[in-house]
């Protein structure tokens, strides 16, 4: 009875280890900088973590990025017009555990409270 115990639960172990991909995710961000990442487990579909950027051919424009799960196929750069403005999305793709990157920002609600008020006696002086 033991080893049949045994066999079921490495074979529940195979299962569990069989997870999809994981990456991490960024709905959007600026600067560079995810402001809210956190992790997520791919679905069956989803082969590859990304990294995607959005950027405008206007100087000064700001650039945005995301990041999460794909389909490798969808790893491509497009460039397009909106209201006359030329933009590049670029789409990279990776396909190991957590390969896409953690870069985010995160402050405690007190901290980035601080830093505007800081921000805005500066400039009253």
């Amino acid at each position: 009875m033991n080893k049949v115990l045994v066999a079921v639960l490495a074979v529940a172990l195979l299962f569990v280890a069989a997870e999809g991909l994981n990456c991490y995710s960024c709905s959007v961000g600026i600067f560079g900088r995810c402001f809210a990442s956190s992790s997520q487990t791919c679905s069956n579909t989803q082969n590859s973590c990304f990294t995607g950027q959005a950027a405008f051919n206007l100087t000064g424009a700001l650039n945005f990025y995301t990041s999460g799960c794909i389909n490798s196929t969808n790893c491509v750069t497009t460039t397009g017009t909106v209201l006359g403005v030329g933009y590049t999305v670029t789409q990279t793709c990776c396909s190991t555990d957590l390969c896409n990157g953690a870069s985010s920002v995160r402050l405690p609600l007190t901290a980035a409270v601080g830093a505007a008020l800081l921000a805005t006696t500066w400039s009253f002086m």
